[in-house]
């Protein structure tokens, strides 16, 4: 999955794959989650956001299911 670098002082980036609405996210330190079932207006709502971590704090982290590390679908 191809990630787009963001402005933020959490987030280094972030990767979308349509199907099967996979977002991926990659944090300081290395850490990348994927968050399950996020559709695209939610992605691009993210990516555009002023604040891009208080944005994903607030409408994605407590919203959606999500796995550590390498996804298995």
């Amino acid at each position: 999955m191809k990630r787009k670098t963001v402005k933020s002082s959490n987030i280094v980036s972030i990767g979308y794959a349509i199907e099967p609405q996979i977002l991926e996210v990659e944090f300081n330190g290395g850490a990348v989650y994927y968050y399950k079932e996020v559709g695209p207006v939610a992605v691009l709502k993210l990516i555009f956001a002023d604040s891009v971590g208080s944005h994903f704090a607030k409408s994605i982290k407590s919203k959606y299911q999500y796995e550590k590390g390498t996804y298995n679908g």
